[in-house]
């Protein structure tokens, strides 16, 4: 499988996205809590035409391939190949209007993301990797390459975070000296994308799943960046993640992160 296929197959999928996005499912919709009362979880239809959509594409295109997605759980395959299915990740911004939003993909080779897709219909850009060291952002018709902040001074550094409510308050009184640090919107894939184009120093965020995170990682690491989880560990499925644009900054980030692990 050549990477150059995957990438095509990538943009091309960016672009039908945006085009079913602004043809079919931009009108009211109602969104429904498949979690607990203490937990709100939305889901729209908007979540499962979506899915449905990319597997379809992808089916039609690689139909020896194993797909996860997040609505409609897993197509096994026998095969090496895997794709792995955000079809909105951000719901809840979804469900209020936000545009920061967007619809995840990865390419894994035995089980390991190696290409991804960030795509974003309302801001109509997107962002992919075209191997391990090339990533690109697609912004209306200006193609822009990626490259992280490469940040050495880390008193200077942009820092975005969200515990998405995981942690009680004496557990947060642990990393006091990090709560004030916070002082960038962390909004779904959005902040990992900016931290991509250099805007962000370093991202950090609790209770990802395996869609929340593989499709970002591929570019991530092409744009320069350093991803982990918070015990400093590369190859992880879903949990705590750390994203960081120089090694200084993620050994700082790791120590603040520290007593939460």
């Amino acid at each position: 499988m050549k990477n150059k296929d995957i990438y095509n197959f990538l943009i091309s999928l960016a672009r039908d996205l945006n085009k079913f996005y602004k043809l079919k499912l931009n009108k009211r919709f109602k969104a429904k809590n498949k979690g607990s009362e203490s937990n709100y979880d939305p889901v729209t239809i908007a979540d499962k035409k979506f899915e449905k959509f990319i597997r379809d594409k992808i089916s039609k295109k690689f139909p020896n391939h194993s797909i996860i997605g997040e609505e409609f759980g897993v197509k096994k395959k026998k095969s090496d190949y895997s794709w792995v299915i955000d079809p909105i990740d951000g719901t809840r911004s979804f469900v209020i209007g936000y545009p920061s939003w967007s619809n995840l993909i990865a390419f894994c080779y035995k089980d390991k993301p190696i290409m991804g897709l960030a795509n974003f219909p309302v801001l109509n850009k997107f962002y992919v990797n075209q191997d391990s060291k090339n990533a690109y952002l697609f912004d209306n018709k200006k193609k822009i390459k990626l490259r992280t902040s490469n940040c050495k001074n880390f008193k200077a550094a942009k820092i975005s975070g969200d515990f998405h409510g995981q942690y009680s308050l004496d557990k947060l009184k642990k990393v006091k000296k990090l709560l004030p640090r916070m002082q960038f919107p962390c909004m779904d894939a959005l902040s990992y994308s900016h931290f991509c184009e250099g805007k962000i120093d370093t991202v950090f965020q609790s209770g990802n799943k395996i869609w929340d995170i593989y499709p970002l990682v591929p570019i991530i690491k092409a744009s320069g960046g350093i991803v982990t989880n918070w015990q400093n560990k590369e190859n992880f499925k879903s949990g705590n993640v750390l994203v960081s644009s120089s090694k200084l900054v993620h050994s700082k980030m790791l120590k603040f992160l520290k007593p939460l692990n």
